[in-house]
């Protein structure tokens, strides 16, 4: 991950919502829609994916497990379910569902499937992976369903959502490319939505939306490798040393100085595995005077050693290809 582990330009701030989901690499392995028609009703299996899905046509019912009361959506209603529950969509929840599995029998790549002539209800989809299992430290942050209904929230989906339409029904070359990049796209608002209007939440993405603190996180984002020390995050913050340990530790959920570890643990997982830099290289360039200091500090957060580390996902991905 060059991107960030490259020096910035001072003039150019790190930006620590961009900086996780690029560490995460959100992928959307398959997008596209379902046009329905009649009385109709989808059920969808549990999975591991964030799902999102715009209404574009229409109206439905989504009904998530667990959740006892089901939600209505309108046309420009925008959902995200970023746990990948069981869930269902219909016209009427009376209806008796249909696998969807039954209907899109492959991947999308961006096409409309039609089911009972369509007409009633036009739906896009988009399910995203990510590509290392530490998602936790954003989904863990998410309700079970996100919903972009506001006016003025929609309005701001509305783009995404007519130039979607656009490449999905008018296929031209690089149309899947563009397609896939549009989804991440959408993904990133629904994020940056959600932040906006969720201010009071726990955790490092909700600690964004405090000025003060986010001039600390980012500080910590931009020079991962710097020694900081209380004084100069809460310098960065305009706090007092005091006050901004408080405020840090009641709106993140753990201290500054446990946030900068966690995230410099995080950096070095993605090296570990996407670099040829020996652990003394990464040691020193996430502010650890030794390897022994770094190793230990990774072997208290994620539980092993970084060698040991490698050598269990190196054998994860030879399993995981294996016939």
């Amino acid at each position: 991950m060059k991107s960030l582990i490259i020096s910035r330009s001072s003039k150019v701030e790190a930006d620590p919502l961009s900086d996780v989901l690029s560490l995460l690499k959100p992928h959307s392995y398959m997008s596209g829609g379902i046009d329905a028609g009649g009385e109709w009703s989808f059920q969808f299996d549990r999975s591991k994916c964030f799902m999102c899905f715009a209404l574009m046509s229409g109206y439905c019912w989504l009904s998530i497990e667990g959740v006892d009361e089901a939600v209505r959506l309108e046309v420009g209603d925008f959902v995200a379910l970023p746990h990948g529950p069981e869930f269902r969509l219909a016209s009427d929840l009376a209806v008796a569902p249909v696998d969807v599995r039954s209907i899109v029998t492959g991947p999308l790549n961006g096409r409309i499937v039609s089911w009972q002539g369509g007409g009633a209800c036009l739906g896009l989809t988009a399910f995203f992976t990510f590509a290392t299992e530490h998602a936790s430290i954003l989904l863990g942050l998410l309700p079970s369903l996100v919903h972009i209904r506001g006016q003025a929230d929609r309005a701001v989906m509305q783009w995404y959502l007519e130039r979607m339409m656009v490449v999905l029904q008018n296929p031209k070359p690089g149309g899947m490319l563009l397609g896939e990049h549009l989804a991440q796209m959408m993904l990133i608002e629904v994020l940056r939505l959600h932040l906006a209007d969720r201010k009071e939440g726990v955790g490092w993405l909700f600690a964004l939306a405090d000025q003060q603190l986010s001039a600390a996180m980012t500080a910590m984002h931009e020079r991962p490798g710097y020694r900081w020390t209380l004084h100069e995050l809460a310098g960065r913050a305009g706090m007092s040393r005091s006050a901004f340990a408080l405020r840090f530790k009641k709106r993140v959920g753990t201290s500054a100085m446990e946030y900068l570890t966690q995230w410099r643990m995080l950096l070095a997982c993605d090296r570990l595995m996407n670099s040829q830099d020996t652990v003394s290289a990464i040691s020193l360039s996430l502010g650890y005077e030794s390897e022994s200091a770094f190793s230990f500090a990774f072997k208290r957060e994620m539980g092993c050693s970084p060698r040991q580390y490698c050598q269990a996902r190196s054998s994860a991905s030879v399993s995981s290809v294996s016939p």
